[in-house]
């Protein structure tokens, strides 16, 4: 992994071209502001047990640095090769799979984004425990009551990486702008619930309770 992690970097740089790059990036950002610019664009497609995600549609963070670390690879490595892929992901991919958009976070930002996952991708940090349940949750169902201020932790912890809304400040562009129209609690439980398309079922991954929290978070604001 070490290998192609180095190896990941020059092809990032090649791919590029002739023209401008990022160059070189040091480990100087502010990891705090990185990890909340991190949870809101970047939670709902990657696995980061730091930031207590666990996206699907991208790699996970964690698996992906986890061996280059034990081998002796430094932080400054790790920045550079997750500020080149903010830079120059691949958009549109060769299986048909959702890419993912270039320069999501741009500037200073970018290199606070770099600097925090470089800090802990793989460093083995379990995420936070879920509070006990004292009855097996329950599938969320249609309709089901919410609420929608913790709803907006969940979204922008889940969801506003491939979700554009306004009221969460995100801006994610793989999936529906949720600000282009309303959409229904029901509707919300339902794609949450079972997925569609490119977006994973968070069926296993949220609890009932959650889900009827973005629920009723998103059909709040949607479409404002």
């Amino acid at each position: 992994m070490a290998i192609v992690l180095v190896a990941l970097t020059a092809l990032v740089l090649l791919g590029a071209g002739c023209g401008e790059t990022v160059g070189y990036t040091e480990a100087t950002g502010d990891r705090t502001n990185g990890k909340e610019l991190f949870t809101a664009k970047c939670g709902g497609c990657h696995t980061l047990a730091d930031a207590g995600t666990t996206g699907t549609i991208g790699p996970n963070l964690d698996d992906a640095f986890a061996e280059s670390r034990r081998n002796g690879l430094g932080e400054s490595t790790f920045v550079q090769v997750v500020r080149d892929q903010i830079a120059y992901s691949i958009e549109e991919t060769s299986t048909g799979a959702p890419g993912m958009p270039q320069n999501l976070v741009t500037g200073q930002d970018a290199i606070d984004v770099s600097t925090y996952v470089a800090s802990v991708a793989g460093t083995g940090k379990a995420p936070s425990p879920a509070p006990a349940q004292t009855t097996p949750d329950k599938p969320a169902k249609p309709g089901a009551a919410g609420d929608a201020a913790a709803g907006k932790v969940v979204f922008t912890g889940n969801c506003g990486g491939c979700h554009t809304l306004a009221d969460a400040g995100t801006n994610g562009t793989i999936g529906p702008n949720l600000d282009d129209k309303p959409h229904s609690s029901e509707l919300v439980t339902e794609r949450v619930t079972n997925g569609k398309g490119a977006m994973p079922s968070f069926s296993e991954t949220l609890t009932a309770t959650q889900i009827a929290d973005v629920s009723a978070y998103v059909s709040s604001v949607s479409g404002k």
